[in-house]
């Protein structure tokens, strides 16, 4: 694992680099390395910290009290914060802190805790997903290890997967809807969680996966002949707007559905098969409606 940046740290607290720097004037409590160059990098020990140190003072703990805590009482405080988002926000810092030390036994546990008190939908809407965007973070930056990010990833697609398999919808909605990635398109969860919710609605889906030729999509739709297909993209797609041309131009008579990361910024005409969904919440209305 590489040392952390303080814009590392900023991306996985939410506190500012330039509020970093000042907590470091004026508290023991973060003391970061140097390079020779004399710039700042931090340890997973010290990323665990601010974590802690931003959650207690998001709810209400003054700095200058935390800063007079031993670790173990920090801890403790921590684990009595009793709010719902306060407590999703504790489970995504423990799920970090597992991820970055590779206890994948420690990762499972707190996963399937949160899934069996609230169920795999709203487990997925208030822990994983933004567990999932904090670590896209690191990823991007170079401050994550392969190993570790695929190893969380392979721990919730698992779980997907025994989840889909295991549904029976009480009644089925007569819709069928394709889903896949396209090519050099490869982070599926969030293409499976639709899978998941879909099937939960008696949606029948053909699920081709990540990374499918536009070619190959098109001629399945062909023979199948879906009521329209879903998209769902995890990370940004530098090449979006060329992208939605070539789905269009593949699968031209195919209402098309388009949600995730891109269509976050995107605010070009798209072609008139495809329409986005651009958050979580639109996604589950839309998903109502089939």
């Amino acid at each position: 694992m590489n040392d952390l940046t303080i814009r590392d740290l900023e991306n996985l607290s939410g506190i500012k680099a330039h509020t970093i720097r000042m907590w470091e004037q004026r508290y023991g409590f973060l003391k970061p390395q140097r390079t020779d160059t004399n710039i700042r990098y931090y340890s997973n020990d010290e990323l665990k910290t601010i974590l802690n140190v931003a959650l207690l003072n998001k709810y209400g703990f003054k700095l200058c009290h935390i800063d007079q805590m031993k670790p173990s009482e920090i801890c403790e405080k921590v684990l009595s914060l009793t709010g719902t988002e306060a407590a999703h926000e504790r489970i995504i810092n423990e799920l970090i802190r597992e991820m970055m030390d590779m206890r994948a036994e420690e990762f499972e546990t707190i996963l399937n805790k949160h899934i069996n008190e609230n169920g795999l939908e709203a487990s997925i809407k208030d822990v994983i997903f933004p567990f999932l965007e904090r670590i896209g973070l690191l990823w991007q930056t170079g401050h994550i290890l392969a190993a570790q990010e695929h190893f969380v990833r392979s721990i919730i697609r698992q779980k997907l997967i025994v989840a889909i398999d295991t549904i029976v919808p009480a009644q089925q909605s007569g819709k069928k809807i394709l889903l896949f990635l396209p090519e050099k398109e490869s982070q599926e969860l969030g293409l499976l969680f639709l899978y998941y919710l879909l099937k939960l609605r008696g949606v029948k889906v053909t699920y081709l996966g990540a990374n499918v030729p536009l070619s190959d999509v098109a001629h399945v739709a062909g023979k199948l002949k879906p009521d329209m297909a879903f998209i769902h993209f995890t990370n940004p797609c530098l090449r979006f707007e060329n992208l939605t041309q070539d789905i269009s131009k593949y699968l031209n008579k195919l209402p098309i559905i388009i949600s995730g990361c891109p269509t976050y910024a995107c605010c070009k005409q798209v072609p008139s098969n495809i329409s986005f969904q651009k958050s979580f919440q639109e996604v589950m209305e839309f998903i109502s409606t089939i």
